[in-house]
């Protein structure tokens, strides 16, 4: 397939993360597409609670595959297909994407299954926004092998959100294999917790939340929440009386807390499903009385895969449902700074820069002022 090649040039600002809260404006060249490459006009870039846990806060920036090199930030991209290298298939100039923000090598085992996250190739798995180039800039190169096209039902802030925190929470919840006959507990009401209960309520189940946070809960409340409760002593109790007092039949960890990750054990129904998706954190429990003798079923779950993030976008067409109900505060590009340091005080839904007042296919988007 033939493509043109874009005749822009010149240069563009993009915000990089030297850490300890810090962010910084670096010049750089328009990247040009070459081979199956795109370059992605961005339209929204949201930002992400692993970037505040291992990219913004820490002076030592993570090892392994969480190894920030130093690269624009943001690995929640969405936007439209500026220009296209000569070999690009299936998508083409003007096309709305989506991008699944890691490549790998495409031939080990994890990549052939679409979860590229895994990729066992230390020098080809890049993740956009910590090994290659992100989101926080006026364009973005990227492989169209790691690109999904985005429903012209859906904004651009919906696909941003896609790109890493709803495709989290969407394969948390096909992990636990929630349905209608299940009363689903959601500990930790951030952006991939408020996720989670929203998918999982698409799927038909009843769900209750664990938020700490005054702000947090408000919102879950202004999304259709009723059934929360606040981390205490009594907790247990109130979550047992919740379900019926028969526990419940999946409990979903979106905080990363022990505390939290040990109520959902203890909440969780004989033969239940535990899924630990929130990120960081320890945990400690005894075995017999909370996962042996209950005979529960406990997984461990990080992103989804390119063939779960092409189904979550069709789904999310068929429900009507816009991840950017989830979002709270919107900020131009030129306002990043004010964006993390906003976000990381942690009483925030979801915070997205966005390039336009207006984005097809979605409703109006404002920045604050």
């Amino acid at each position: 397939m033939t493509q043109e090649t874009h005749s822009l040039s010149g240069k563009m600002k993009g915000v990089v993360l030297p850490g300890n809260r810090g962010l910084e404006w670096r010049e750089y060249d328009i990247p040009v597409p070459t081979g199956q490459q795109v370059l992605i006009k961005m339209k929204a870039s949201s930002l992400c609670g692993s970037d505040l846990r291992a990219i913004y806060r820490p002076s030592d920036q993570g090892h392994g595959p969480e190894a920030y090199r130093g690269v624009i930030a943001g690995h929640e991209p969405c936007g439209i297909i500026e220009a296209a290298g000569p070999d690009v298939p299936v998508f083409k100039v003007g096309d709305r994407v989506v991008v699944y923000h890691i490549g790998g090598c495409g031939v080990c085992l994890e990549c052939r299954r679409g979860y590229m996250i895994s990729c066992s190739d230390p020098v080809r798995r890049r993740a956009y926004g910590w090994q290659r180039d992100g989101g926080h800039a006026p364009y973005m190169l990227a492989d169209a092998a790691n690109l999904v096209k985005l429903p012209n039902a859906l904004s651009y802030v919906d696909g941003a959100i896609v790109a890493c925190g709803f495709g989290t929470a969407y394969s948390a919840c096909l992990r636990a294999a929630v349905s209608g006959c299940d009363r689903v507990l959601v500990t930790g009401l951030g952006p991939v917790g408020l996720g989670t209960a929203l998918l999982a309520r698409a799927m038909g189940a009843q769900v209750v939340g664990v938020e700490s946070v005054p702000e947090r809960r408000e919102l879950a409340h202004s999304l259709g929440f009723t059934d929360l409760v606040s981390p205490s002593e009594t907790a247990l109790d109130e979550l047992l009386d919740l379900s019926g007092g028969h526990g419940f039949e999946v409990a979903i960890d979106c905080s990363g807390a022990e505390a939290a990750r040990h109520l959902c054990l203890e909440a969780a129904r004989e033969w239940g499903r535990v899924v630990f998706v929130g990120e960081g954190g320890t945990a400690s429990f005894a075995p017999s009385p909370l996962l042996i003798h209950k005979q529960l079923t406990l997984h461990g779950s990080w992103v989804c895969s390119l063939g779960e993030m092409m189904r979550l976008v069709e789904l999310l067409e068929r429900w009507q449902l816009h991840p950017e109900t989830t979002v709270t505060h919107h900020f131009s590009l030129a306002q990043a700074q004010d964006a993390y340091e906003l976000f990381d005080t942690g009483k925030t839904g979801k915070v997205v820069i966005t390039w336009d007042e207006k984005v097809q296919g979605g409703p109006a988007i404002q920045p604050d002022a």
